[in-house]
C-alpha cells in the first residue's frame, strides 16, 4: 500500500466517522480482522499471524508470535537463537518474539481488500440504521412526502429522511397524489431481511384506518372509546364500531367532532370512501340491527346453525336493498363486522302488521 494511498484511506474513515456514525477503530479492527483471514487463505493457516495496520500512517504489517527455540522444526512457530539475536540482543531461549513477516504482495493488495471490506461495512451499518427507525415506528401512522408513483402504480415516497416505496396493492383504490404531497402511512411488520429490511407499509387496511381515528380523536388515543372492530372495503365503504363505557359520552358525536370536523379530517385522506359509525352492543341482535345503517331494522333474530351465528334480519320492502347494499356491500360488512352471517327478507306492510299483532 502507497504512502499516499494509504493517507487517503485513513481521510475516508474520518469521513464515514463523521458522516455515517461509524466509529473509525471499529472499521480499522474490522479491516485487520479480514484481512488476516484473507492473510490466511493465501499463505497458510498460521495461528500466531497477526495484521496490524498503523492509526497514524495506515501502513499495513504482518507479524507473528515465534518461540526461541535452538533446533527450528516448524518455521512458522519458531525462530533459531542467532536470527533471533540479530532482531534483539537481549533474545534467549524460550523467549517469544514478534517478527514481522515479508508479505510484500498481500500488503500491495491490501488497500484494495480494506476498501471492499469499509464498504461491506457500511452498508450493514446502513441496513441497521434503516431496520432501527423503522423498527420504532412499528405498528404507528407516520407522514410521508411523495416522491412519484411509477408505471406499475407503486408509491414512491421518503419517511423520516428514507426512500421508501409503497406497493400498489397497499394503497387505496382512490389514492392518487403529486410530487410533494404529504400523506399518511401505516407501518405494520418490521423485519430484517438478508438484503433489505421488510416493512409492511398501507394505506388500505383496517389499522390504517383505525389508526387514523386514534390520531383524530383525542377520546380514542386516550382510551375513553374504544374501537371494537372494523370492516373495510378500501376505497368505498368502511363500518367503524364504537364503545364507550361512559354511559354520558356520545361515542358518535366525538368522532365526528365540532361541525364534523374530525370526521372529515379522515374522510380526507381516505379520499373520496364512505364511513358507518355503528355503536357496539353486546346483544348481538342489536349489535346487526345497527351496523346494517344507514338501513332501517325491523326485526331480528339470531340463531345459531352448528359452527355458524346467523343472523335473521327483516326490514320494509323499501329498505330491502339498503341493507344488502350496492352489490350485497353494506350486509357483507355488517357480517364482516358483527362475524355473523346475516339473511334479510323484505317485508310488506301487511306482513309486519301481522308480526305486530303476534307479538
Amino acid at each position: 500500500m502507497k504512502a499516499k494511498e494509504q493517507g487517503i484511506f485513513l481521510a475516508a474513515l474520518d469521513e464515514l466517522e463523521k458522516d455515517k456514525g461509524l466509529k473509525k477503530e471499529e472499521l480499522l479492527l474490522a479491516v485487520e480482522t479480514a484481512l488476516l483471514a484473507a492473510y490466511k487463505r493465501n499463505y497458510g493457516d498460521a495461528e500466531n499471524a497477526h495484521v496490524e495496520i498503523n492509526r497514524e500512517t495506515g501502513e499495513v504489517k504482518v507479524k507473528a508470535k515465534k518461540l526461541v527455540v535452538e533446533n527450528v522444526e516448524n518455521i512458522a512457530t519458531e525462530i533459531s537463537l542467532e536470527n533471533a539475536k540479530l532482531r534483539s540482543k537481549r533474545a534467549k531461549l524460550g523467549d517469544e518474539l514478534e517478527i514481522e513477516i515479508n508479505a510484500e504482495t498481500f500488503k500491495r493488495n491490501a488497500i484494495q481488500n480494506a476498501k471492499q471490506i469499509v464498504i461491506q461495512k457500511v452498508r450493514e451499518h446502513e441496513k441497521l440504521n434503516i431496520y432501527n427507525k423503522f423498527k420504532m415506528l412499528e405498528d404507528c401512522l407516520v407522514k410521508a412526502l411523495v416522491k412519484k408513483t411509477d408505471e406499475m402504480g407503486n408509491l414512491y415516497v421518503e419517511i423520516s429522511g428514507i426512500e421508501s416505496i409503497i406497493p400498489a396493492r397497499n394503497l387505496n383504490p382512490n389514492d392518487s397524489f403529486v410530487q410533494g404531497d404529504i400523506v399518511s402511512v401505516y407501518i405494520g411488520s418490521v423485519e430484517e431481511g438478508t438484503k433489505f429490511t421488510k416493512v409492511d407499509f398501507s394505506r388500505n387496511s383496517e389499522k390504517f384506518l383505525e389508526k387514523l381515528f386514534e390520531r383524530e380523536v383525542p377520546e380514542i388515543a386516550s382510551g375513553e372509546i374504544e374501537i371494537k372492530g372494523i370492516a373495510r372495503e378500501a376505497g368505498s365503504r368502511s363500518k367503524v364500531a364504537l364503545y364507550s363505557a361512559d354511559e354520558t359520552l356520545d361515542v358518535k358525536g366525538a368522532c365526528m367532532g365540532n361541525n364534523k370536523m374530525r370526521l372529515e379530517a379522515i374522510l380526507s385522506e381516505l379520499q373520496g370512501e364512505k364511513i358507518d359509525l355503528i355503536e357496539w352492543d353486546s346483544d348481538t341482535r342489536n349489535y346487526v340491527s345497527s351496523a346494517l345503517a344507514p338501513a332501517t331494522v325491523f326485526s331480528s333474530e339470531v340463531v345459531q346453525e352448528g359452527d355458524d351465528i346467523i343472523a335473521r334480519i327483516c326490514v320494509d320492502n323499501a329498505q330491502l336493498s339498503l341493507a344488502i347494499g350496492k352489490k350485497g356491500q353494506n350486509s357483507r360488512l355488517a357480517s364482516k363486522l358483527c362475524k355473523v352471517k346475516i339473511d334479510i327478507k323484505g317485508l310488506s306492510q301487511e306482513e309486519q302488521d301481522e308480526m305486530l299483532n303476534e307479538n
